[in-house]
């Protein structure tokens, strides 16, 4: 029983694969170095308000053997539309972001060049040809070894921190209130533990999963995968918000915007710790999450386009890997113009990320809900009121942000 359970982890994993990251090294590390640990509220609740759109989306594709995307073309094919257009504005950002701080990484970790663009072009070409020979199923068997190298050594490197960490910080919460403040709360809320639109990638690695196994996936066992990947990445992200407060709160350094040094100060949280032995093993996980997340986003972005595309034009000609051509070749161009400010470029992908995230939690509640799940599986009423009141929070930090 339990090895069958095991077994069907994998699209949850990939779920925390593609979370961890900008997310989780790049934000929640800024917001343990700049609140210490004051936005602590804020991980927590963001995940709480979040939880059910996620989870729909494995839910769903148990439920019914097909995808989100399936499901929003029979609430109507603008619902469908409105992804499609959504997606195609947001898509070559979000792998823009996350691969120029993997070149970054890559940088320190390799050497070669410090060209982030050359190093970009590298690890996207890589990718594509790890995605062309091993596709769904070299991811799925991938994941479960990164995330867990990943959790032992940040567990390893938080236990350190916490021991030799003189300074005495405040569980006093906060919430801030000037503007540069309010933005950068928006940025880490817009991707903790990721934008919304993950919960389609969720689906369609679901029913990818259901094709390389002979026994179905149930809903509890689905639901069991997603728990995994989901609370791990909350666990994960109140690590790294913890580093950043004991290794960088209440000094004078700040996070740079250049690539190349804030790769550097992203292993010095830990290799500060653990000491200079260590940086290869932590430089090598860092770079690994970050890969693993350039590598799980351009093969979840295509897919996506793809079976959009097949549903709104009826046609196949637009097919994976085309849309992955486009992806990277929008990505280049993208890093090309806005390389020098890397903060800057994750900054406005992860509140551009959370501005649509309302747009998705609509859509998912409205679909769980409707005709075309068996009713067996529509939420409880607890989930129901939980996921009202999150699209209300979704809606009403949108207003807020819009409004300063």
């Amino acid at each position: 029983m339990k090895k069958n359970i095991f077994s069907t982890l994998g699209p949850g994993l990939l779920f925390a694969g593609a979370a961890i990251g900008v997310s989780h090294l790049v934000q929640s590390t800024r917001a343990g170095a700049e609140y210490g640990l004051g936005l602590i509220w804020a991980l927590f609740l963001v995940h709480f308000f979040k939880y059910p759109f996620f989870k729909f989306g494995p839910k769903y594709a148990a439920a019914t053997g097909e995808t989100l995307l399936d499901g929003y073309k029979k609430l109507g094919k603008g619902y469908l539309a409105l992804y499609f257009i959504v997606n195609l504005a947001t898509m070559f950002t979000i792998q823009a972001a996350v691969t120029i701080v993997t070149a970054s990484l890559a940088t320190q970790l390799f050497g070669i060049t410090n060209n982030l663009v050359y190093w970009s072009t590298i690890l996207l070409f890589i990718s594509f040809m790890i995605l062309s020979l091993g596709k769904y199923q070299f991811l799925d068997k991938l994941m479960k070894y990164i995330i867990l190298f990943l959790t032992i050594s940040t567990i390893i490197a938080v236990s350190i921190a916490i021991g030799k960490n003189e300074v005495t910080l405040s569980f006093v919460q906060i919430l801030p209130k000037e503007a540069i403040g309010i933005s950068f709360l928006i940025a880490f809320l817009g991707w903790m533990p990721a934008p919304l639109d993950i919960s389609i990638w969720h689906s369609l690695w679901s029913i990818e999963k259901q094709k390389n196994t002979t026994e179905k996936v149930s809903v509890k066992k689905s639901i069991f995968d997603f728990n995994v990947g989901y609370f791990g990445t909350m666990f994960l992200g109140l690590c790294f918000i913890i580093l950043g407060a004991t290794v960088m709160f209440s000094t004078d350094e700040k996070f740079a915007s250049s690539g190349g040094q804030f790769a550097i100060q992203l292993i010095n949280l830990y290799t500060e710790n653990l000491g200079d032995f260590a940086k290869p093993v932590i430089a090598i996980a860092a770079f690994t999450t970050m890969f693993s997340t350039t590598i799980t986003t351009l093969d979840a972005s295509p897919r996506a386009m793809e079976k959009a595309s097949e549903l709104l034009f009826e046609t196949k000609k637009l097919n994976y890997w085309f849309w992955s051509l486009i992806l990277i070749a929008g990505t280049l161009i993208i890093l090309f113009l806005l390389l020098s400010s890397m903060l800057m470029l994750v900054k406005v992908a992860t509140i551009f990320s959370f501005l649509t995230a309302p747009i998705y939690a609509i859509l998912n509640y409205k679909l769980i809900t409707s005709k075309f799940t068996p009713e067996e599986h529509h939420p409880k009423p607890i989930m129901k009121y939980l996921s009202l009141a999150g699209i209300l929070f979704l809606i009403g930090f949108n207003i807020w942000y819009l409004t300063i």
